[in-house]
Protein backbone atom coordinates (compact mmCIF):
# COMPACT_ATOMS: atom_id res chain seq x y z
CA UNK A 1 0.00 0.00 0.00
CA UNK A 2 2.83 2.42 0.86
CA UNK A 3 4.65 1.68 -2.40
CA UNK A 4 1.41 2.11 -4.35
CA UNK A 5 0.81 5.50 -2.73
CA UNK A 6 4.41 6.54 -3.40
CA UNK A 7 4.11 5.61 -7.06
CA UNK A 8 0.97 7.68 -7.41
CA UNK A 9 2.69 10.68 -5.85
CA UNK A 10 5.62 10.29 -8.25
CA UNK A 11 3.16 10.32 -11.13
CA UNK A 12 2.22 13.81 -10.04
CA UNK A 13 5.58 15.23 -11.20
CA UNK A 14 5.23 14.63 -14.99
CA UNK A 15 1.50 15.41 -14.84
CA UNK A 16 2.17 18.73 -13.12
CA UNK A 17 4.99 19.68 -15.51
CA UNK A 18 2.94 18.75 -18.56
CA UNK A 19 -0.15 20.65 -17.39
CA UNK A 20 1.74 23.80 -16.41
CA UNK A 21 3.76 23.74 -19.64
CA UNK A 22 0.61 23.49 -21.74
CA UNK A 23 -1.19 26.24 -19.84
CA UNK A 24 1.90 28.47 -19.86
CA UNK A 25 2.17 28.08 -23.62
CA UNK A 26 -1.55 28.80 -24.19
CA UNK A 27 -1.39 31.99 -22.13
CA UNK A 28 1.87 32.96 -23.87
CA UNK A 29 0.27 32.42 -27.30
CA UNK A 30 -2.93 34.32 -26.42
CA UNK A 31 -3.27 37.45 -28.59
CA UNK A 32 -2.84 40.77 -26.83
CA UNK A 33 -0.21 42.53 -24.76
CA UNK A 34 -0.48 42.11 -20.96
CA UNK A 35 1.35 45.39 -20.38
CA UNK A 36 -1.11 47.25 -22.62
CA UNK A 37 -3.98 45.68 -20.69
CA UNK A 38 -2.31 46.70 -17.43
CA UNK A 39 -2.23 50.33 -18.52
CA UNK A 40 -5.83 50.22 -19.71
CA UNK A 41 -4.82 50.83 -23.30
CA UNK A 42 -3.33 54.24 -22.45
CA UNK A 43 0.16 55.28 -23.58
CA UNK A 44 2.94 54.34 -21.18
CA UNK A 45 6.42 55.78 -20.85
CA UNK A 46 8.98 53.54 -22.62
CA UNK A 47 11.13 53.30 -19.49
CA UNK A 48 8.17 52.22 -17.35
CA UNK A 49 7.05 49.70 -19.96
CA UNK A 50 10.57 48.22 -20.22
CA UNK A 51 10.80 47.99 -16.43
CA UNK A 52 7.47 46.16 -16.19
CA UNK A 53 8.43 43.74 -18.96
CA UNK A 54 11.70 42.99 -17.19
CA UNK A 55 9.95 42.60 -13.82
CA UNK A 56 7.52 39.98 -15.15
CA UNK A 57 10.06 38.40 -17.58
CA UNK A 58 7.89 39.38 -20.54
CA UNK A 59 10.98 40.47 -22.46
CA UNK A 60 12.27 36.87 -22.51
CA UNK A 61 11.41 34.07 -24.96
CA UNK A 62 8.89 31.40 -23.96
CA UNK A 63 11.32 28.71 -22.78
CA UNK A 64 13.25 31.18 -20.65
CA UNK A 65 10.02 32.43 -19.04
CA UNK A 66 8.86 28.89 -18.28
CA UNK A 67 12.29 27.89 -16.96
CA UNK A 68 12.35 30.88 -14.62
CA UNK A 69 8.85 29.97 -13.43
CA UNK A 70 9.90 26.40 -12.61
CA UNK A 71 12.97 27.74 -10.84
CA UNK A 72 10.82 29.98 -8.66
CA UNK A 73 8.58 27.02 -7.77
CA UNK A 74 11.53 25.31 -6.10
CA UNK A 75 11.53 28.11 -3.52
CA UNK A 76 7.70 28.04 -3.36
CA UNK A 77 7.50 31.43 -5.04
CA UNK A 78 4.42 31.58 -7.29
CA UNK A 79 5.25 35.07 -8.55
CA UNK A 80 3.30 38.30 -8.43
CA UNK A 81 0.13 39.60 -10.00
CA UNK A 82 0.20 42.77 -12.10
CA UNK A 83 -1.19 44.62 -9.10
CA UNK A 84 1.90 43.71 -7.07
CA UNK A 85 0.30 41.10 -4.81
CA UNK A 86 1.82 37.69 -4.22
CA UNK A 87 0.00 34.99 -6.18
CA UNK A 88 0.21 32.70 -3.14
CA UNK A 89 -1.64 35.27 -1.01
CA UNK A 90 -4.37 35.78 -3.62
CA UNK A 91 -4.74 32.03 -4.07
CA UNK A 92 -4.87 31.48 -0.31
CA UNK A 93 -7.88 33.80 -0.10
CA UNK A 94 -9.74 32.37 -3.09
CA UNK A 95 -9.06 28.63 -2.78
CA UNK A 96 -10.91 28.00 0.54
CA UNK A 97 -14.06 29.59 -0.91
CA UNK A 98 -14.04 27.35 -3.98
CA UNK A 99 -13.13 24.35 -1.82
CA UNK A 100 -16.22 24.94 0.35
CA UNK A 101 -18.35 25.36 -2.76
CA UNK A 102 -16.99 22.15 -4.32
CA UNK A 103 -17.42 20.15 -1.09
CA UNK A 104 -21.06 21.23 -0.78
CA UNK A 105 -21.73 20.44 -4.46
CA UNK A 106 -20.01 17.05 -4.14
CA UNK A 107 -22.00 16.16 -1.01
CA UNK A 108 -25.20 17.24 -2.71
CA UNK A 109 -24.64 15.16 -5.84
CA UNK A 110 -23.32 12.13 -3.94
CA UNK A 111 -26.13 11.90 -1.37
CA UNK A 112 -29.11 12.70 -3.57
CA UNK A 113 -27.69 11.10 -6.72
CA UNK A 114 -27.01 7.77 -5.03
CA UNK A 115 -30.28 7.87 -3.05
CA UNK A 116 -32.53 8.46 -6.05
CA UNK A 117 -30.39 6.21 -8.24
CA UNK A 118 -30.85 3.25 -5.88
CA UNK A 119 -34.61 3.75 -5.73
CA UNK A 120 -34.85 4.09 -9.53
CA UNK A 121 -32.68 1.01 -10.06
CA UNK A 122 -34.71 -1.14 -7.69
CA UNK A 123 -37.95 0.05 -9.35
CA UNK A 124 -36.89 -0.26 -12.96
CA UNK A 125 -39.72 0.50 -15.39
CA UNK A 126 -41.97 1.99 -12.73
CA UNK A 127 -43.32 5.55 -12.65
CA UNK A 128 -40.60 6.83 -10.32
CA UNK A 129 -37.87 5.39 -12.54
CA UNK A 130 -39.31 6.98 -15.69
CA UNK A 131 -39.79 10.33 -13.97
CA UNK A 132 -36.24 10.37 -12.65
CA UNK A 133 -34.78 9.50 -16.06
CA UNK A 134 -36.70 12.28 -17.80
CA UNK A 135 -35.82 14.84 -15.10
CA UNK A 136 -32.11 13.92 -15.14
CA UNK A 137 -31.99 14.11 -18.94
CA UNK A 138 -33.60 17.56 -18.81
CA UNK A 139 -31.00 18.76 -16.28
CA UNK A 140 -28.15 17.45 -18.44
CA UNK A 141 -29.56 19.11 -21.56
CA UNK A 142 -29.88 22.59 -20.03
CA UNK A 143 -26.60 24.60 -19.86
CA UNK A 144 -25.25 25.41 -16.40
CA UNK A 145 -25.47 29.18 -16.88
CA UNK A 146 -29.17 28.86 -17.75
CA UNK A 147 -29.83 26.76 -14.65
CA UNK A 148 -27.88 29.27 -12.59
CA UNK A 149 -29.82 32.33 -13.73
CA UNK A 150 -33.19 30.54 -13.47
CA UNK A 151 -32.58 29.26 -9.93
CA UNK A 152 -31.08 32.61 -8.91
CA UNK A 153 -34.21 34.41 -10.07
CA UNK A 154 -36.79 31.90 -8.82
CA UNK A 155 -35.23 30.70 -5.56
CA UNK A 156 -33.23 33.79 -4.66
CA UNK A 157 -35.32 36.71 -5.92
CA UNK A 158 -38.94 35.50 -6.15
CA UNK A 159 -39.19 32.93 -3.35
CA UNK A 160 -36.32 34.42 -1.27
CA UNK A 161 -35.36 31.00 0.08
CA UNK A 162 -31.67 31.79 -0.38
CA UNK A 163 -29.48 34.80 -1.08
CA UNK A 164 -29.23 35.50 -4.84
CA UNK A 165 -25.59 36.59 -4.47
CA UNK A 166 -22.81 35.62 -2.09
CA UNK A 167 -21.84 38.13 0.57
CA UNK A 168 -18.39 39.09 1.80
CA UNK A 169 -16.48 36.21 3.34
CA UNK A 170 -18.63 33.68 1.44
CA UNK A 171 -20.19 31.91 4.46
CA UNK A 172 -21.50 28.37 4.10
CA UNK A 173 -25.13 29.54 4.14
CA UNK A 174 -24.59 31.82 1.13
CA UNK A 175 -23.03 28.98 -0.89
CA UNK A 176 -26.06 26.66 -0.74
CA UNK A 177 -27.67 27.90 -3.96
CA UNK A 178 -24.39 28.13 -5.96
CA UNK A 179 -23.48 24.61 -4.78
CA UNK A 180 -26.88 23.36 -5.93
CA UNK A 181 -26.33 24.84 -9.39
CA UNK A 182 -22.73 23.59 -9.58
CA UNK A 183 -23.61 20.02 -8.58
CA UNK A 184 -26.95 19.66 -10.36
CA UNK A 185 -25.60 18.35 -13.68
CA UNK A 186 -23.19 15.96 -11.95
CA UNK A 187 -26.07 14.77 -9.74
CA UNK A 188 -27.95 13.72 -12.87
CA UNK A 189 -24.94 11.69 -14.05
CA UNK A 190 -24.45 10.10 -10.61
CA UNK A 191 -28.13 9.19 -10.50
CA UNK A 192 -28.11 7.53 -13.90
CA UNK A 193 -24.81 5.77 -13.22
CA UNK A 194 -26.06 4.44 -9.87
CA UNK A 195 -29.31 3.28 -11.44
CA UNK A 196 -27.48 1.37 -14.18
CA UNK A 197 -25.09 -0.29 -11.70
CA UNK A 198 -27.96 -1.29 -9.40
CA UNK A 199 -29.85 -2.88 -12.30
CA UNK A 200 -26.75 -4.84 -13.37
CA UNK A 201 -25.90 -6.09 -9.88
CA UNK A 202 -29.34 -6.90 -8.47
CA UNK A 203 -29.61 -9.94 -10.76
CA UNK A 204 -26.08 -11.21 -10.04
CA UNK A 205 -25.48 -14.71 -8.65
CA UNK A 206 -24.13 -13.47 -5.31
CA UNK A 207 -27.33 -11.45 -4.78
CA UNK A 208 -29.53 -14.48 -5.44
CA UNK A 209 -27.35 -16.49 -3.05
CA UNK A 210 -27.68 -13.85 -0.33
CA UNK A 211 -31.46 -13.81 -0.80
CA UNK A 212 -31.60 -17.61 -0.65
CA UNK A 213 -29.76 -17.52 2.68
CA UNK A 214 -32.70 -15.63 4.15
CA UNK A 215 -31.04 -12.23 4.49
CA UNK A 216 -33.39 -9.27 4.74
CA UNK A 217 -34.00 -7.20 1.63
CA UNK A 218 -32.51 -4.17 3.36
CA UNK A 219 -29.23 -5.98 4.04
CA UNK A 220 -29.09 -7.44 0.54
CA UNK A 221 -29.53 -4.00 -1.01
CA UNK A 222 -27.27 -2.03 1.35
CA UNK A 223 -24.40 -4.52 1.67
CA UNK A 224 -24.37 -6.76 -1.39
CA UNK A 225 -25.92 -4.66 -4.17
CA UNK A 226 -25.06 -1.08 -3.22
CA UNK A 227 -21.47 -1.70 -2.14
CA UNK A 228 -20.49 -3.23 -5.48
CA UNK A 229 -22.55 -0.72 -7.44
CA UNK A 230 -20.69 2.20 -5.89
CA UNK A 231 -17.34 1.41 -7.57
CA UNK A 232 -18.11 3.23 -10.87
CA UNK A 233 -19.90 5.98 -8.92
CA UNK A 234 -16.88 6.59 -6.69
CA UNK A 235 -14.69 6.72 -9.81
CA UNK A 236 -16.91 9.41 -11.29
CA UNK A 237 -17.04 11.41 -8.06
CA UNK A 238 -13.25 11.33 -7.74
CA UNK A 239 -12.79 12.69 -11.24
CA UNK A 240 -15.59 15.18 -10.69
CA UNK A 241 -13.82 16.95 -7.81
CA UNK A 242 -11.38 18.60 -10.21
CA UNK A 243 -14.21 19.31 -12.64
CA UNK A 244 -16.26 21.00 -9.93
CA UNK A 245 -13.41 23.30 -8.93
CA UNK A 246 -12.48 24.09 -12.50
CA UNK A 247 -16.09 24.39 -13.65
CA UNK A 248 -16.90 26.85 -10.89
CA UNK A 249 -15.97 29.75 -13.21
CA UNK A 250 -19.52 30.07 -14.56
CA UNK A 251 -21.23 29.50 -11.21
CA UNK A 252 -18.96 31.89 -9.35
CA UNK A 253 -19.54 34.51 -12.00
CA UNK A 254 -23.33 34.25 -11.71
CA UNK A 255 -23.43 34.38 -7.91
CA UNK A 256 -20.42 36.70 -7.45
CA UNK A 257 -18.44 34.12 -5.49
CA UNK A 258 -14.88 35.35 -4.68
CA UNK A 259 -13.26 32.00 -5.46
CA UNK A 260 -10.75 30.39 -7.77
CA UNK A 261 -13.09 30.54 -10.76
CA UNK A 262 -13.40 34.31 -10.59
CA UNK A 263 -9.67 34.64 -9.97
CA UNK A 264 -8.83 32.47 -12.97
CA UNK A 265 -11.23 34.31 -15.28
CA UNK A 266 -9.82 37.73 -14.40
CA UNK A 267 -6.23 36.46 -14.66
CA UNK A 268 -6.87 35.10 -18.16
CA UNK A 269 -8.36 38.44 -19.21
CA UNK A 270 -5.30 40.32 -17.92
CA UNK A 271 -2.81 37.77 -19.25
CA UNK A 272 -1.35 37.11 -15.77
CA UNK A 273 0.52 33.92 -16.60
CA UNK A 274 1.81 33.18 -13.05
CA UNK A 275 -1.71 33.39 -11.62
CA UNK A 276 -3.26 31.21 -14.33
CA UNK A 277 -0.54 28.55 -14.06
CA UNK A 278 -0.69 28.58 -10.25
CA UNK A 279 -4.45 28.03 -10.24
CA UNK A 280 -4.23 25.25 -12.81
CA UNK A 281 -1.36 23.65 -10.88
CA UNK A 282 -3.46 23.57 -7.72
CA UNK A 283 -6.38 22.05 -9.63
CA UNK A 284 -4.08 19.38 -11.07
CA UNK A 285 -2.83 18.58 -7.58
CA UNK A 286 -6.39 18.31 -6.25
CA UNK A 287 -7.38 16.08 -9.17
CA UNK A 288 -4.45 13.68 -8.67
CA UNK A 289 -4.96 13.46 -4.90
CA UNK A 290 -8.69 12.85 -5.36
CA UNK A 291 -7.98 9.98 -7.74
CA UNK A 292 -5.47 8.57 -5.26
CA UNK A 293 -8.20 8.50 -2.61
CA UNK A 294 -10.54 6.82 -5.11
CA UNK A 295 -7.98 4.09 -5.82
CA UNK A 296 -7.61 3.45 -2.10
CA UNK A 297 -11.39 3.26 -1.67
CA UNK A 298 -11.58 0.48 -4.24
CA UNK A 299 -10.03 -1.96 -1.77
CA UNK A 300 -12.68 -1.08 0.81
CA UNK A 301 -15.61 -1.34 -1.61
CA UNK A 302 -14.44 -4.57 -3.25
CA UNK A 303 -12.57 -7.05 -0.97
CA UNK A 304 -11.20 -8.79 -4.06
CA UNK A 305 -9.00 -5.75 -4.79
CA UNK A 306 -5.69 -5.68 -2.96
CA UNK A 307 -2.70 -3.45 -3.63
CA UNK A 308 0.59 -5.29 -3.30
Amino acid sequence: MIMFTLRRFLQLIPVFIGATLLVYFLVFATPGDPIAALSGGKPMAPAVEAALRAQYNLDQPFWVQYGLYLKSLVTFDLGQTFSGQQVSDVLARAFPVTARLAIMALAFEAVFGVFFGVIAGMRKGKLFDSTVLVASLLVIAVPTFVLGFVLQFVVGVKLQWAKPTVGSGAPWSDLVLPALVLGLVSLAYVLRLTRTSIIENKNADYVRTATAKGLTRRRVVSVHILRNSLIPVVTFLGADIGSLMGGAIVTEGIFNVPGVGNLLYKAIQKGETPTVVAVVGVLVLVFVLANLVVDLLYAWLDPRIRYV
